[in-house]
Formats: structure tokens, sequence, C-alpha cells
């Protein structure tokens, strides 16, 4: 079992299909779901799935938290189009978690956006579990397309 970062194959196909819009006000509702260091998630994710996910509980619901888009939605730097997030935090809550998959929630069949691990166990015990964005940069941003 391995829990890889990576761009989802079914995000980049999907953008050539129109099937994720980025933009703030109208565009798609993309969420992040946690799971256990027991979890497959890598490129060839192609959906949300429940296997493995952190259980819910403990200020964690099944199929994760909403995203916001940030304020930024696109930026051209060096042509790469970049997307960022605002931060997700689960407060009062405990849960063990190595890594996230971002999918979005309006596309037929939950179609993965990222996976991404964080690079060992994190934990909350009764407190805030945060996942903070990188900065929206064309080396930095968590989704960039060059």
């Amino acid at each position: 079992m391995a829990i890889t970062t990576a761009v989802c194959n079914t995000f980049k196909t999907g953008l050539l299909a129109k099937l994720f819009n980025f933009t703030q006000t109208s565009g798609d509702v993309f969420k992040i779901a946690l799971y256990t260091s027991s979890a497959t998630i890598n490129r060839d994710t192609t959906e949300y799935t429940t296997g493995n996910e952190v259980a819910s509980g403990g200020k964690y619901t099944t199929a994760g938290k909403a995203l916001t888009v940030g304020s930024q939605t696109y930026t051209l730097k060096t042509s790469t189009a970049c997307v960022d997030f605002a931060n997700v935090t689960w407060e009062t809550s405990t849960i063990t978690a190595r890594g996230a998959l971002i999918y979005n929630d309006s596309a037929t069949g939950d179609k993965s956006v990222c996976a991404l691990n964080f690079g060992g166990d994190k934990t909350s015990t009764s407190g805030t579990f945060t996942i903070q964005f990188p900065s929206l940069t064309d080396t930095e941003a968590i989704i960039r397309i060059a």
C-alpha cells in the first residue's frame, strides 16, 4: 500500500473533456478526503474512494471537506497555469492521516484531481487538523500545469 503525491491521470484527461471548472463563484465543488497509511492513492486513482479513508468521527466525516478556490484562480507565470485553495481545518478533532485526495464532487463519479502524501502520519488529538496549501506560484502551487 502506498500514497504517492501526483496529479491524477483522470484530471489530465478530464481537462481536455472540460470536466473540471475552477471558476471561483460558479465553478465545481472540489473536496479533500483524508486517508490512512494503508491507503493506495496515486496518479492512477480515478475517483474518490472510501477505501482506507480516515474513520468518521472526531469531527471528520466520510468524503472529507469542501475546498474553497483561492482568491487568484489562475495565474500564468513562466507559462505555468496554477490554482490555489484556501487552507482547510477540522477543529477539535482527533485524526491520524498519511495523505489526502482532492476530487471533483460536482463531476459524475467524483473524479480525482490529485493525491497527496504527507510524508508521514500527521495527527491531531482533540485539536485542530490543518491542511495548509502552498503559495500560488509556478513552482509551489498545489496544482500546476506547465
